[in-house]
């Protein structure tokens, strides 16, 4: 649930805040040790007054804000200026920590050769060199300037990413036929007063893909069904020949906020009202059927089913009635679920469309790279993979949460092609 932290919570985190400040203050004065006595005191001023600023922010979110209802807008804007400052400030720190560690095994070495050599012990290391400070705090400036870009324009760079998968046993009808599929929209994260226009043209790039078919895998708002309320005619506007179709993320089910249980019902209920309303059918542990020229193509939905989150989802009550050779695409917002069940069910379902990792907002995807944080908790964290002839595509998000940006993993409009034949080499 979304509640303040307690305070021995707060008060261990500062302790480790406030070691690496200290920590990067050496590197500081290191550079300006050549400044004037003015200048000196103007950028350590201004790195403690920075640094102070966050703290009484920090500690103004603790005591007075309520998060009864989820993350509010000053928390979302305190997460970005924390994260704009540390972690700059962590690149930083491991400079110093790399020359901290030379100066020691160096420390060392020279009084094992003293005493060896029984001559007059040396100093451990000389003062902070200004060099390799400098240069910590070249390199540093690189992910502050990423994150700016990040809480400004990265959130809203929209990217179509489009896929060919290939399948032999596909009907004939579907071969070329186009999916296109948007995830984590997370609306309550946006500004209807200042993100209504990036929001609208996010959702018709969507639209200008034309796709066949339209799905949305899971968390349309944050937690609550009234962040709808302002976005109804933009997302409304989601269309597709065959149909629009959704499923339920872990966020739909307002189950982070602290609030009567009838309540959470209450909104819970709207919310499936609401996909109605947008022209979504919503698909909760069942199936349906997309016909083309004769031919048959099952769109199984199930509720969400995350490793460590809910475990409403049910694969095998998606599947009754389905012939069990019938080509099957499975909507689940959780790729966990891929990894513990679908991958390894009996049935041969064969593809899953999923969402829910956001790609942590965070990381870098350039050709020959593709990391981030979460791949150490989800194998399967963005893109398209195959795992013993059944894929899984993890669409990157629509929107955030939390952090209100996004640094190299872009916000996504995914467009899948079904083709008839052999696999073609998928990366992981």
């Amino acid at each position: 649930m979304h509640r303040a932290p307690g305070f021995i919570g707060i008060l261990i985190f500062v302790v480790f805040l406030l070691l690496i400040d200290f920590y990067v203050f050496s590197g500081v004065k290191a550079i300006t040790s050549g400044y004037s006595s003015r200048t000196k005191k103007i950028v350590q001023w201004t790195f403690w007054s920075i640094n102070a600023g966050l703290y009484l922010w920090m500690f103004a979110l603790v005591l007075f804000t309520s998060f009864s209802k989820g993350f509010p807008r000053s928390f979302m804007m305190f997460v970005g200026a924390w994260v704009l400052f540390f972690i700059p400030k962590l690149v930083f720190s491991l400079f110093l920590l790399g020359e901290d560690v030379y100066r020691l095994l160096r420390g060392f070495y020279s009084l094992g050769h003293n005493v060896l050599t029984k001559n007059d012990p040396m100093e451990f290391g000389s003062s902070r060199r200004k060099f390799i400070s400098t240069v910590a705090a070249a390199t540093a400036a690189i992910p502050f300037a990423g994150i700016i870009h990040g809480l400004t324009a990265g959130k809203f760079r929209f990217r179509v990413r489009r896929e060919e998968v290939f399948f032999p046993d596909l009907p004939d009808a579907f071969d070329g036929f186009t999916i296109t599929q948007l995830s984590d929209i997370h609306i309550g994260s946006f500004d209807p007063d200042s993100d209504r226009d990036e929001v609208r043209r996010g959702i018709a790039m969507a639209n200008a893909e034309k796709s066949d078919l339209f799905v949305f895998t899971g968390d349309l708002v944050n937690n609550m069904a009234s962040e709808m309320d302002p976005w109804m005619n933009e997302v409304k506007q989601l269309r597709a020949p065959y149909g629009q179709y959704s499923i339920l993320g872990n966020h739909d089910y307002g189950m982070y906020l602290t609030w009567p249980e009838q309540e959470r019902l209450k909104s819970f209920n709207r919310l499936c009202e609401i996909h109605g309303e947008l022209g979504f059918r919503l698909l909760r542990n069942e199936h349906t059927v997309i016909e083309k020229d004769g031919q048959q193509l099952y769109l199984l939905g199930v509720e969400d089913w995350g490793r460590g989150f809910l475990h409403e989802g049910d694969l095998d009550k998606a599947l009754e009635g389905v012939p069990e050779n019938a080509f099957k695409i499975l909507l689940s917002h959780d790729p966990s679920h891929f990894d513990e069940i679908v991958s390894q069910h009996p049935t041969h379902v064969h593809m899953t469309l999923s969402g829910h990792t956001h790609g942590a907002q965070f990381g870098v995807e350039i050709p020959g790279v593709k990391w981030s944080p979460v791949q150490f908790a989800y194998p399967h964290w963005a893109g398209l993979y195959n795992e013993a002839k059944r894929y899984i595509y993890v669409n990157r998000g629509f929107g955030f949460l939390a952090f209100p940006g996004r640094v190299g993993i872009w916000p996504e409009v995914t467009v899948l092609t079904l083709r008839k034949g052999n696999s073609a080499p998928v990366s992981t």
